[in-house]
């Protein structure tokens, strides 16, 4: 977070095309006094006034133009507001993208989006991990609060223990003698367990199961168990591809993650003549002869992604009913860049990098991490098909 700074028209994407440019009610007046003519009428033509619910933060809006990009965006790809005003006339959208924070017990806690390319760079090329520094710094109002725990004061049971959850969750992600699917599996076991804790609301029951579960991961008393676990390739695919279309069905506007996907579908040699079963067998090819190969080396890049998407989110605090709920998106969220990955790996073969990687999962994370709408479905998804449970988690974690 400390070394973040945009880098402008050098950017491969974009954070002025496919999303809403929302102004808040202080810009909004600051645009409404501009003197230059020329940039006034710009403006003018370009905002479009929140009408149904406008707040201070959402006011109004830009309208974007036919290209579906910021019609105040330059040739070469830069703010034309920023350049003919200077950085204190840009919304607090476009002033603090792509940061983020929340604030638990009264701290404040900056974090980043890998939907911005630089950004991806800093939070996932990191080989030696997260980590986690706290330090006095004058606060910047301009950036969105997204939660705000109180863990004395909590609206849920999850909140009390948000501390002890994240602090474990952390901790096994970034425990390197263990293969990352299997930390995914350890801390899937210990959320079903936490799930049932909290249901029976035992006094202590959860401190007492951290504890447990922190000796079972230091002794390696579940090793042979979880190497054990069988995988299912042709569930994996079938599951996953469902997913992946329902995105592509509610419209895709990212270029990048567009490329990604046909190189996903590419890698698998997918068409529609040919069973799920033939379809699996080369997704394995792709996993065993391309992507594990690749992840032996770069393992800590999905790591990271993993750690941060945690923090941010102050995981297992988020919006579903349960724990297990909440360790099942995180699933989702591995296992569907995991999926496009092996494709994509089949395809490139020895070309594959870690450019490769990075264009992936910025662009996943700005076409579906951003959708609620997506996330909503692929949960009403899995209801449906009855696969909210550890053992289908595992398939989707195990290959």
């Amino acid at each position: 977070m400390d070394k973040f700074q945009c880098i402008g028209s050098e950017c491969e994407d974009t954070c002025c095309a496919g999303w809403q440019v929302s102004i808040d009610r202080p810009t909004y007046k600051k645009y409404s006094k501009v003197a230059d003519p020329h940039l006034r009428k710009e403006l003018d033509s370009s905002l479009k006034r929140n009408r149904f619910n406008p707040s201070d933060g959402y006011f109004a809006s830009i309208k974007l133009n036919e290209k579906n990009h910021c019609p105040m965006l330059t040739e070469d790809r830069r703010c034309g507001i920023q350049l003919r005003l200077g950085e204190e006339y840009l919304s607090n959208v476009c002033a603090s993208y792509p940061r983020g924070g929340n604030v638990v017990n009264g701290v404040y806690e900056l974090s980043g989006t890998i939907s911005c390319p630089e950004m991806a760079r800093l939070v996932l090329l990191n080989p030696d991990g997260i980590e986690f520094q706290e330090s006095s710094k004058e606060y910047d109002r301009r950036i969105n609060i997204g939660k705000v725990v109180q863990t004395a004061d909590p609206k849920s049971q999850s909140e009390r223990y948000l501390w002890e959850f994240r602090i474990f969750t952390i901790q096994v992600l970034q425990n390197r003698n263990y293969e990352l699917t299997d930390r995914l599996i350890l801390l899937g076991m210990f959320f079903q367990k936490s799930q049932e804790c909290m249901k029976e609301e035992e006094s202590g029951g959860v401190v007492e199961l951290i504890a447990k579960y922190t000796s079972i991961v230091d002794n390696g008393n579940l090793k042979d168990v979880l190497q054990d676990i069988p995988s299912n390739t042709v569930i994996q695919m079938e599951l996953l591809k469902e997913l992946a279309d329902e995105r592509y069905r509610l419209g895709v506007s990212s270029q990048r993650y567009f490329e990604c996907y046909a190189a996903f579908l590419h890698g698998i040699e997918y068409n529609l003549q040919d069973t799920t079963e033939d379809i699996a067998l080369r997704y394995k090819d792709g996993y065993e002869n391309y992507y594990q190969p690749f992840m032996k080396e770069h393992g800590y890049i999905i790591e990271n992604y993993l750690v941060n998407h945690v923090y941010k989110s102050l995981f297992p605090c988020g919006k579903y009913e349960t724990l297990f709920d909440e360790f099942i998106m995180l699933v989702l969220h591995y296992a569907l860049i995991k999926m496009h990955l092996i494709g994509m790996a089949r395809y490139a073969k020895e070309e594959f990098t870690i450019d490769f990687v990075i264009k992936l999962m910025q662009s996943f994370s700005k076409t579906v991490e951003h959708n609620n709408t997506f996330f909503s479905n692929a949960y009403q998804l899995l209801e449906k098909h009855n696969y909210k449970s550890m053992a289908y988690m595992a398939i989707l974690i195990k290959n």
